[in-house]
């Protein structure tokens, strides 16, 4: 048996909302992987409005609030880079896909809804 001397990388989550009447949340655990590999991130949210935005950060270990991606509600899919989005309005739920895991992941991540 070989083991992978690939190095770990740990995505934890925190999620918040943004303004009064949202509010986002996530049942999914912290997660250890790969590089190379790919995770999926779950959010569930609700708001009040049909129109909306979401918006996913990372914090890395120093602090600092890194923009991700956004999404308009109208839109159920969003990519930029090694994120995707997939936002599934019936369930109130977003996903966000990191492809190719590098070192630099290493963080925790926030989902946000501005209306």
């Amino acid at each position: 048996m070989l083991l992978s001397s690939l190095p770990w990388v740990f995505l934890a989550f925190i999620f918040s909302g943004s303004s009064v009447a949202q509010r986002v949340a996530q049942d999914q655990p912290d997660i250890s992987s790969q590089v190379g590999e790919v995770v999926t991130l779950r959010c569930q949210y609700e708001t009040r409005l049909s129109s909306f935005r979401i918006f996913w950060y990372k914090q890395l270990p120093s602090g600092e609030m890194i923009y991700l991606i956004g999404q308009v509600s109208s839109s159920q899919k969003a990519r930029d880079g090694r994120y995707t989005t997939d936002l599934q309005i019936s369930r109130k739920s977003i996903s966000l896909t990191i492809s190719d895991l590098q070192l630099e992941d290493s963080a925790k991540y926030f989902c946000a809804v501005w209306e």
